[in-house]
């Protein structure tokens, strides 16, 4: 990447825009523009960022007239927005028009047709990884117990159960326990699969999440945050494996801590 003085945060829910603005300040960003949406975005992140504009869920084309007058030429994607906000968007005249072009809505489609908005205006969208590199998920046992050989059975089954839903467009996590498929991710996020999973499996499952094929690293990057780490623990998930070089782990010393405080495996495939 080619050294940046400014850039834009196109900022959803969670801690993943406030760690972005931290590391690409620590990296010499000396300008930080986050378009925040209400109901979604963290307040905290304004006080972490140069300006932050506030906007409503489907404003495509507020979003883009206010990073173009913020003289914003590189943004970044991070975090993501809840789903039954999705459908309740009241979208723009901007927005239809993107919609309506689209034969698939999903994650991926409406990214990408954005970016390609973003992109007429002069505003490229750069890898969601960018200024966080260092938080990707290495190979290997991360943190917590060695696995069981019942265990990696479960994470090779749940690996190969993920890979064909992410295929296909329906989610990134599984839950197993036993070569038995507990809860597959939908539209309702990896932290509901996981509980739902959890519960039913009354305790010891194995949670798999992993990156799409051929997964375009400007959005939609697989994450897991403290606040993942936290449920798991409470419905006594045992191992957590996730796609080593493509999934993000914010808060990287917390998750380790909380893995060996909850005796959960945490590993890198």
């Amino acid at each position: 990447m080619q050294p940046l003085d400014q850039l834009g945060i196109i900022a959803g829910n969670g801690i993943y825009p406030q760690v972005l603005a931290q590391t690409a300040r620590s990296a010499g960003i000396r300008k930080i523009v986050a378009v925040a949406f209400s109901g979604e975005t963290d307040p905290k992140l304004g006080e972490l960022v140069d300006e932050i504009y506030w906007l409503r869920v489907g404003q495509l084309k507020r979003l883009l007239g206010t990073l173009r007058a913020a003289g914003i030429t590189s943004a970044i994607m991070a975090g993501q927005i809840a789903p039954k906000n999705l459908f309740a968007l009241r979208p723009d005249w901007k927005a239809l028009l993107l919609l309506a072009r689209l034969k698939r809505r999903n994650a991926e489609s409406i990214f990408a047709a954005i970016a390609g908005e973003l992109s007429k205006v002069g505003i490229e969208i750069l890898p969601a990884t960018s200024f966080i590199e260092q938080f990707l998920a290495t190979p290997g046992l991360i943190a917590g117990p060695k696995l069981s050989r019942r265990e990696e059975e479960d994470v090779n089954f749940g690996w190969e159960i993920a890979k064909q839903i992410s295929r296909l467009d329906i989610g990134q996590t599984v839950l197993v326990k036993d070569g038995t498929v507990l809860a597959v991710e939908a539209l309702e996020g990896t932290n509901e699969a996981l509980q739902r999973g959890g519960m039913l499996g009354g305790k010891d499952a194995v949670m798999v999440k992993v990156a799409k094929p051929n997964q375009d690293m400007r959005f939609d990057v697989p994450v897991i945050g403290p606040e993942t780490f936290r449920l798991a623990a409470k419905v006594a998930v045992r191992v957590i494996a996730v796609e080593a070089g493509k999934t993000l782990l914010l808060e990287k010393e917390s998750l380790i801590d909380l893995a060996e405080r909850s005796r959960i495996s945490l590993i890198g495939r």
